[in-house]
């Protein structure tokens, strides 16, 4: 069933829409034994980096894989090591660490894109669909200058004058939480709810311009 064309219109990839993703893509991914930093601590600063094995073709890997940039043709898929973990539809890539419990904080810049997503997906992840479109992943987006909560295909409006350089990303698996974070402030802007039960990993879409991750950070004083 082609899903409403206001969230079709949110995900695409060269032209490539939700509505024409077919049954046989809304399954999970299998993915193969290996290694991976696995965090579990009430509290701590979680680092990791961009796990290229998951980028999507059109996505470059910079700066030691802590930033992507979207290429508008990007590499010829015949031309990417094809393994089950990277994502074949869409210009996602994901974090190299796994997440299965405790409170987690980090930042985001973001340059000269206009449409971008950062949250959290389940390491198990379908690889066939796109971050924000299924119920095993939780994002912020920004697209046509207004920004969105989203999972499971379900948008909702998040009330934010203009697009920062940088945000925070606060995730609190115990609680349920996960934050987009004001650090001018600090304070959190919008949260979602959701009850985790799988290993997560820090999650990325990017339709344009650049991105960069910032981890290791100490989550700021004053958020709850």
């Amino acid at each position: 069933m082609a899903m409403p064309v206001s969230v079709a219109r949110f995900c695409r990839l060269a032209g490539r829409t939700l509505s024409s993703l077919s049954a046989r893509h809304r399954r999970a991914v299998s993915l193969p034994a290996r290694p991976c930093f696995i965090s579990s601590s009430t509290r701590n600063r979680v680092e990791f980096r961009l796990d290229e094995r998951t980028a999507h073709s059109s996505l470059d890997l910079f700066k030691k894989d802590t930033g992507i940039i979207y290429r508008i043709l990007g590499l010829d898929p015949t031309q990417v090591q094809d393994n089950p973990e990277r994502f074949k539809e869409w210009a996602v890539v994901l974090g190299d660490t796994r997440l299965d419990g405790g409170r987690h904080y980090w930042e985001v810049t973001v340059k000269k894109s206009h449409e971008f997503r950062v949250g959290v997906a389940e390491a198990l992840m379908s690889r066939d669909e796109c971050v924000g479109t299924n119920s095993s992943s939780w994002v912020f987006g920004y697209a046509q200058r207004k920004w969105f909560a989203m999972t499971n295909g379900k948008m909702v409006p998040v009330t934010l004058v203009g697009k920062p350089d940088r945000v925070g990303i606060l995730l609190d698996y115990e609680a349920g939480l996960l934050a987009l974070v004001d650090i001018e402030k600090p304070r959190i802007i919008h949260s979602l709810r959701a009850q985790f039960s799988s290993s997560l990993c820090p999650a990325f879409g990017l339709w344009d311009g650049e991105l960069l991750t910032h981890s290791g950070l100490e989550e700021p004083e004053g958020l709850k």
